[in-house]
């Protein structure tokens, strides 16, 4: 591009090119404040208005997720479950009894748990976002003013945002967004992950982004997270064109993984139920690298039974019959609470008792949930491999292998906390392979929120410390003939695909929308030539640098 053409930067998410005209998300509803006082004559009429509106917002997410699956679904359940939370409605009906208008109190409630989550740091943080949402889903109910959201272009547009809330992501058109820039989020928030399974270029974490105008055109290029305003049209039509030749040679590919010169990567898919794996199954996935268990019961005021998870299991085992699938054990805590679950509050979660560590507390959770695993395996007559999540200590692992080879299965574990990767030696002698979580182990290894958008530049995969701790894990697997795969997000940038495999990774495990992207690129490259790009990434100084290294090598 031309030197003289303003360009603004953030943290790639999703690869591919974009020429479009650009919008920007609809305002949000505003309430002034001083509204006049609810007469107490009223004030219950005016609950039942609140109460109303909230159930008619939750209603209308859980409607829309019956027409979207996979991740997008399961955003839309949890948002419409938080829209008629109990904490959050009884703090607004306690501000209405003392006279405060609907829409006042569902601000200012709002804000009450705007505070809590934003102290409690981590998953708890993200949900802010989808907080405040739902506030204004239920402030234009109120007012009587259409639901905010995205307004449909007209033509074909690069949709830029403050931020995304995840109920207006989960429903966007491909075919008309088709391309995602926001101000906020990081490479793991839920707007970079529904963007990774729709397969629309996606750039978070842009500074600058507010000087660029409704209606300018420009030019998106999702792999090195650079939006151009006003480019020179000729170029970008080349760009564009260059982008629909790629897509082109990643929708032929069908499997398997292998490099240019033959040597084989197991390429597999992120699935959290039944419909997700069922849609990753008509992808070129060889089988599932990571099942999300947890997924399933976030919204349950109560445990499933063991034959229920076994239903629930099954339906994933039979999408991938005679495949390998991995199973995680329930990733869950004060961060990701499980209703039916003891958690105590924490002022760091993300720091707290999360992944295994529920198991102390309520070990009948984890007996129960191996226990359906392998139920599910003898009705599908599958070999499930089965990790869990939080590791870091070798004693935990071998405990948990215990565990899951007393059932027939086949025992692995997470590796998402930096200890994990420093022993992965030691835990490799109780378990049969380790899964490599690179989104929590970017945020403990950077210190820094994965969720915040201002560290997300630290968080951000190609972070070299991270890449460093992937090398010395893949390292021990190497040595001892184990596999290491790769399930974090990623695993999805084809980039960095084949710097993982420089690494010694063996499997790389992502959304189903991305398999033929990694698969097509890891074909064009050689296992040498991945091996020289991570040599090269890991001397790099920070992830622009680590990027830029790998490309020279790989492109």
């Amino acid at each position: 591009m031309t030197e003289d053409r303003e360009i603004v930067r953030g943290t790639p998410v999703v690869p591919g090119i974009a020429f479009a005209p650009v919008i920007w998300t609809a305002p949000r509803p505003e309430v002034v404040p001083g509204m006049p006082r609810i007469d107490a004559s009223t004030r219950d009429g005016e609950k039942v208005r609140f109460e109303e509106a909230a159930a008619l917002v939750s209603q209308r997410l859980r409607d829309r997720a019956t027409t979207v699956s996979g991740a997008a679904a399961q955003v839309l359940l949890a948002n419409a479950t938080m829209a008629v939370d109990r904490g959050w409605l009884g703090a607004a009906q306690k501000l209405i009894a003392d006279g405060t208008p609907a829409e006042e109190a569902a601000v200012e409630a709002t804000e009450q748990f705007v505070a809590l989550f934003t102290n409690m740091g981590g998953l708890m943080a993200e949900r802010v976002t989808d907080l405040r949402d739902i506030r204004d889903r239920v402030v234009s109910e109120l007012l009587g003013l259409p639901e905010p959201g995205i307004l449909v272009p007209a033509t074909p547009s690069i949709l830029c945002a403050q931020d995304l809330a995840p109920a207006d992501t989960a429903g966007l058109d491909p075919e008309m967004i088709i391309g995602l820039v926001t101000v906020l989020g990081g490479p793991t928030s839920h707007t970079a992950i529904i963007a990774r399974q729709l397969g629309i270029p996606c750039v978070v974490a842009v500074h600058g982004l507010e000087s660029v105008t409704s209606g300018t055109s420009a030019l998106l290029n999702g792999e090195a997270g650079e939006l151009v305003v006003e480019p020179d049209p000729g170029e970008a039509r080349a760009a564009v064109e260059q982008g629909r030749a790629d897509r082109m040679r990643i929708q032929a590919w069908n499997g398997p993984g292998r490099t240019s010169d033959g040597v084989s990567v197991s390429i597999l898919a992120n699935v959290q139920d039944g419909a997700g794996a069922r849609s990753a199954g008509t992808t070129a996935a060889e089988g599932v690298g990571l099942f999300r268990t947890e997924l399933c019961f976030l919204d349950r005021d109560s445990e499933p039974s063991v034959d229920e998870q076994a239903e629930i299991y099954s339906e994933v085992l039979e999408a991938f019959a005679g495949r390998k699938v991995v199973i995680r054990t329930l990733d869950a805590g004060s961060d990701k609470p499980l209703l039916f679950a003891h958690h105590a509050d924490e002022a760091n979660p993300a720091l707290g008792v999360r992944g295994i560590r529920i198991a102390a507390e309520n070990p009948g959770i984890l007996s129960r949930q191996l226990d359906a695993i392998a139920i599910a395996a003898r009705q599908t007559k599958s070999q499930p491999w089965v990790m869990a999540p939080m590791i870091a200590t070798p004693s935990e692992a071998e405990s948990f292998a215990a565990q899951v080879r007393a059932r027939g299965l086949v025992p692995g574990v997470m590796v998402e906390v930096p200890s994990a990767a420093l022993l992965a030696d030691r835990l490799l002698g109780h378990v049969d392979f380790l899964s490599i979580g690179t989104n929590d182990l970017a945020q403990y290894t950077m210190a820094a929120d994965r969720m915040s958008s201002d560290l997300a530049s630290f968080t951000d995969p190609w972070q070299p410390a991270v890449l460093a701790l992937v090398a010395r894990t893949a390292g021990a697997g190497i040595a001892v003939e184990k596999p290491v795969g790769v399930c974090g997000e990623a695993a999805a940038d084809p980039l960095l695909a084949c710097v993982l495999i420089g690494l010694g990774i063996t499997s790389l495990s992502c959304a189903g929308a991305a398999v033929s992207a990694v698969g097509a690129k890891i074909g064009t490259v050689s296992l040498a030539d991945c091996r020289r790009a991570a040599e090269d990434v890991l001397t790099a100084d920070d992830p622009a640098h680590a990027r830029a290294a790998a490309a020279r090598v790989l492109e």
